[in-house]
Order: structure tokens, then C-alpha cells, then sequence
């Protein structure tokens, strides 16, 4: 669970190492303003264009997904000045959600959630640069869950295109705080199925089952609570890039995120409780044997 991926031992600070496991990047662009939009994939041979977005009056946004080329992640550094401690906690996996003020840049550690089948949950940790007319994001794996951010930003007259770099942030949070409700209905219904099987057939099985529900909890705990802190952070510091129109709706994302965690904490609240009650049925079962073996014994 707390497996970590690290530069070795002794390297420099700011170090960026692409790990074995680590995916082959691929290079997503989106660029626009109210009237213009452009949308293309890039070859990561070509990388040294991304300088001619640096100077244009739009907004682009460059997502990077795979982490497997340490000098690919380290030219799109150089190109937008992205800070060698913040690429390193780009690549060195996994990292506490959180957000860093670098001067002109402000950089965030997030975590997406996905499940194909619960109770198992993969946390995959994105780490997203917003600069004064840019955004840069790196994503461990292929896949994500910002199609619906990308479909507004297609759309000519979305409200999203008139906005800046740091509205366009903020969509990326509330995406991907969004897609937690998803997972914890999921997890609600998993929960309600286990106190079933847990009155009606307390077994070895059922009580393994609540031990991996309780883990993966433990996982999410240590994935949303940060969060929290996160948003927090943003909305208290004086920065120039998230402007006052936009802390408003970091104010709403941070109620969400906030309204996750209680859900969160009542879930592992009925977690404990099925292990008292599996506890409290398997004493029953075994007094009832007794009693039974008590009248045999007196007969």
C-alpha cells in the first residue's frame, strides 16, 4: 500500500527518473481562446514546439500521460520553467496531494480514483502545472477522467473558453473530485451486501471480504482527506493565477470534497461495525454448540 517509487539513493534534488514499470508517453494538446481552438496529438519527438504556446494570447493545456521518458519530462520543464523539485515529485510516486507556490507557477499533487470491480480501487496520482496562460499535467497511466472538461472546452460558445489557465484548473479538480461519488455509491452498496452476508452467513470468506473493504478504505482515507488541504491551500494563498471569479468555485469544489469525506468516514464507521458483528455472531453460533453440547453431555 505504501510502496513508493523514488530516485535512487544519493541522487541530486530535482532528479528526474523514469521508472522501469513506467509508461511511454503520450502528448495531448488543447489550445484556445473564445473564438479560436485547436486540438491535436503530439509526437513526443517534437516537444521543442510547445515553445511557440508559451507566447500566444490562448490557453493551452499539455497532458502528458505515461511518465517513462525522464528527458521528454525534463524539455517540457525547461520549455515552461517548471521548477526540477516539482518535476522530480512528478515522476517519484506516490506523493501526498498538495500545492506549492513557485512564484509565476503553481504546481498540485492530485489523485484520480478508478475501479473496474470494488472492493478493489486504484488511485492514480496526477501532477498539474498552472501557469499564467497555461496548464501542464502529467498522468501516470493512459485514460481519465477529464472527457467531459474536454468536451466543454470543444464546445464554441462554452462559458469554460472565456475564462483563464486557472478556470481551467479548477475544471480539472472538480473532475476529478467528482468522480469519487461514483466509487463511494459503489463502495455504500458493497458495504450493504457484506452487513447481509455478515448476519445471515458469518463466515471466513465474509469476514476476509471486510478486512479488504477496510483496507481499501484505509487507502481512500489517505487519498481524500489531503485533498481537503489541498483546495485549502489554494483558496489562503496570495497568489495572482487563481483570480477572485475562480476561487469562488474552488470554494464549491472544496464543499464537495469536504461532503466526500464525511461519506468516506460513515463507510469506514460501518466497516468497524461489521467486524463487531461478525465477532458478535460467531460468539452466538459457537453459544448455541455450547448449549447444545451442554444438554447432550447432561442426557
Amino acid at each position: 500500500m505504501f510502496k513508493k517509487l523514488r530516485s535512487p539513493s544519493g541522487s541530486l534534488p530535482g532528479t528526474v527518473t523514469a521508472h522501469e514499470k513506467a509508461l511511454a508517453p503520450k502528448i495531448h494538446v488543447i489550445d484556445y481562446s473564445v473564438t479560436d481552438f485547436a486540438e491535436y496529438d503530439m509526437n513526443p519527438a517534437d516537444v521543442n514546439q510547445l515553445t511557440e504556446l508559451k507566447d500566444r494570447n490562448s490557453v493551452s493545456w499539455i497532458d502528458v500521460q505515461g511518465l517513462g521518458d525522464a528527458t521528454l519530462i525534463e524539455n517540457i520543464g525547461q520549455i515552461f520553467n517548471l521548477h526540477p523539485l516539482a518535476l522530480e515529485d512528478v515522476v517519484n510516486i506516490p506523493q501526498r496531494p498538495k500545492a506549492e507556490d513557485y512564484e509565476k507557477i503553481v504546481f498540485m499533487v492530485t489523485f484520480m480514483l478508478t475501479t473496474k470491480n470494488i472492493p478493489h480501487i486504484e488511485a492514480e496520482q496526477i501532477g498539474i502545472f498552472l501557469g499564467p496562460n497555461f496548464i501542464v499535467s502529467f498522468q501516470e497511466k493512459y485514460g481519465d477522467v477529464f472527457e467531459k472538461v474536454r468536451k466543454r472546452l470543444r464546445l464554441n460558445n462554452s462559458p469554460a473558453r472565456k475564462h483563464g489557465a486557472d478556470y481551467l484548473a479548477y475544471a480539472l479538480l472538480d473532475a476529478i473530485i467528482d468522480a469519487y461519488y461514483p466509487i463511494l455509491e459503489q463502495i455504500g452498496e458493497y458495504l450493504e451486501e457484506l452487513e447481509i452476508a455478515v448476519i445471515d452467513t458469518p463466515e471466513r470468506s465474509t469476514i476476509g471480504a471486510v478486512y479488504q473493504i477496510r483496507r481499501e478504505l484505509l487507502k481512500l482515507r489517505r487519498t481524500i482527506f489531503p485533498q481537503r488541504e489541498l483546495i485549502s491551500t489554494l483558496l489562503r494563498d496570495q497568489n495572482n493565477l487563481f483570480k477572485k471569479d475562480t476561487q469562488i468555485y474552488l470554494r464549491d469544489c472544496y464543499d464537495h470534497c469536504a461532503q466526500a469525506i464525511d461519506v468516506l468516514e460513515t463507510y469506514r464507521d460501518m466497516a468497524g461495525q461489521l467486524m463487531e458483528a461478525y465477532l458478535s455472531g460467531v460468539n452466538n453460533k459457537m453459544n448455541e454448540i455450547m448449549k447444545l453440547l451442554t444438554v447432550i453431555s447432561t442426557i
